[in-house]
């Protein structure tokens, strides 16, 4: 019952980052970094696609992907439809792996240490939702704030 909450709160919110992607009217913006804002709407999109592949994906789901962190903050000018494009690859990716888990996993030590203490495979499933809805809430903000 929890993968499927999981999967659907993950997929939405994907799925909000895309429409927040597509409501720029001029792309560009989504590269824009305003004074006092730390990173674009286009670098938080490349962490959550980098985040959620990693720690989904990689980890749990065995995808073989290799994250490059520093690039998520650090590439510039991605097209939109690139971004779009990973969006609905991650998509696939986190409820493919999600629903193929066993219920009995989420109690599980997660396999990766990602904090300073080992958790359970359930507690970083719900760390990376609240995670996503964190970012998505800044690139909104950023798409308004840049917009007007």
């Amino acid at each position: 019952m929890l993968l499927e909450t999981l999967t659907a709160l993950f997929t939405r919110d994907l799925n909000r980052v895309k429409t927040e992607l597509n409501q720029y009217h001029d792309e560009a913006m989504i590269w824009a970094v305003p004074p006092g804002i730390i990173n674009s709407a286009g670098n938080l999109c490349l962490h959550l696609i980098g985040n959620l592949n990693t720690y989904i994906g990689g980890e749990l789901g065995r995808s073989g992907y290799v994250r490059h962190r520093d690039l998520e903050f650090s590439l510039r000018d991605v097209p939109r439809a690139v971004m779009l494009a990973q969006l609905d690859d991650t998509i696939a990716t986190v409820s493919q792996t999600l629903l193929a888990l066993d219920e009995t996993r989420l109690n599980e030590e997660y396999p990766m240490l990602v904090f300073e203490q080992k958790t359970s495979t359930g507690y970083l499933l719900v760390h990376l939702a609240t995670h996503l809805g964190y970012h998505l809430g800044q690139m909104n903000y950023h798409r308004r704030l840049v917009q007007g």
